[in-house]
């Protein structure tokens, strides 16, 4: 556990998202992990949140001083809170949960229009915000081919958010990077990191039971990802490993699109397990020949690490990252060690696959799993995000 770097008895804190745990997503664990790291510190927490889909696992026991209220919210077919009227859904109700809460400390979470009522509000109360930057909201809204206008008014709500916030939160020197082009103030960026829960994570446990050796895709399959360009690579695969088989966990607003590719291209070949809990995840990643993760290039998105890429290094996995040779995906994979890099094309990643396959089981595998599990838990672990999370949003309360 990290211990306290501060006190901070009797400060209430009141954190604004759509997505919280127990519900399966790399923003709801690091929210979950932002707000246990402000208990740690003394500080009283309230989660104003949304009421988790059926396929969300069971809440984990409680935590002292932090509670958590849940409202229905508008999911889209795949249970996602994703879409202008799911936000709203959500945004609407908000402005008067924030006015009835009492708070010394606001935190908001994307979408900038959650961001924005945060910042509307904290300022009527005059109190201090902070806005946590996973990505930056509009590339992905441009990155999905939306109206121009849509991106403007994306764009300015997402410059109003972070400028007026006290601290604003990012996972990458990248991500950094983008937020400076908002005209937000430097002094103000708190560059934490990204990570995952290495308790859960961890080459140490059970691993899936599998009749043939697979790869495995764990999380959201959206357009600016590009996952079916593993699709395309298996018949390629295939044609040296007859037998190997691709596993898709997670949901999306591509998952439609990769069920009829892969109908397709490899029907018995690929199959799509739907939303799972974590710790069902690393079996499946720790029982994998490799997790693959992908970025499309030249939709804007270049400067993500996907948290996949974590969760599987954790596991000692490794990883076939697909993108652009000059992402930021690609150069962690290739400084780290975690994995191999493919252009993203159906050939080269195939042919990465097919090195990973032809290694498999080796000494020398084995022993690179070791390493890559060290690596996460020394520079990658969720508690660590959590806790440099923590004591950035609360210095201006010092």
């Amino acid at each position: 556990m990290n211990r306290p770097s501060r006190r901070t008895d009797g400060r209430h804190v009141v954190i604004a998202t759509r997505l919280f745990a127990p519900e399966v997503s790399a923003g709801a664990f690091r929210l979950a992990a932002l707000a246990r790291a402000l208990t740690e510190r003394r500080a009283t927490v309230k989660v104003l949140t949304t009421t988790p889909p059926p396929t969300a696992p069971e809440s984990d026991a409680r935590v002292p001083g932090l509670e958590i209220s849940r409202f229905p919210v508008l999911r889209d077919a795949g249970g996602n809170v994703r879409g202008y009227a799911q936000y709203l859904s959500f945004d609407i109700p908000l402005v008067f949960r924030l006015l009835f809460s009492r708070f010394d400390l606001a935190i908001a979470e994307a979408p900038p229009t959650t961001g924005a009522i945060v910042a509307v509000l904290s300022a009527l109360r005059r109190r201090p915000f902070a806005y946590y930057a996973a990505d930056v909201w509009t590339d992905g809204v441009a990155a999905i081919g939306a109206p121009k206008a849509v991106v403007a008014a994306m764009r300015a709500l997402e410059g109003f958010t972070m400028r007026r916030a006290s601290t604003v939160l990012s996972i990458s020197d990248e991500v950094t990077a983008r937020i400076g082009e908002f005209g937000v103030a430097r002094e103000r960026i708190a560059t934490i990191g990204n990570g995952v829960d290495t308790g859960v994570f961890t080459p140490d446990g059970r691993s899936a039971s599998a009749e043939h050796p697979y790869f495995v895709y764990t999380g959201t399959m959206s357009e600016w990802q590009g996952a079916d360009v593993f699709v395309r690579a298996m018949p390629i695969v295939r044609a040296r490993f007859p037998h190997v088989r691709l596993r898709f966990f997670g949901q999306g607003s591509a998952e439609e699109h990769l069920r009829r590719l892969a109908a397709q291209e490899a029907p018995d070949a690929v199959s799509f397990g739907g939303v799972i809990p974590p710790t069902e995840a690393a079996t499946w990643i720790r029982g994998a020949v490799a997790a693959l993760v992908s970025i499309t290039p030249g939709l804007g998105y270049d400067f993500a690490r996907p948290t996949k890429t974590y969760a599987a290094a954790a596991c000692g996995t490794p990883v076939v990252f697909a993108g652009s040779d000059a992402s930021s995906g690609a150069a962690l994979v290739r400084e780290h060690g975690l994995g191999l890099h493919a252009a993203f094309t159906p050939d080269a990643v195939a042919e990465a696959m097919i090195e990973l396959l032809d290694h498999h089981g080796s000494a020398a595998a084995e022993r690179e799993r070791a390493r890559r599990a060290d690596w996460i838990e020394r520079n990658a672990s969720l508690g660590a995000v959590g806790a440099a999370a923590a004591d950035a949003v609360l210095r201006p309360l010092s």
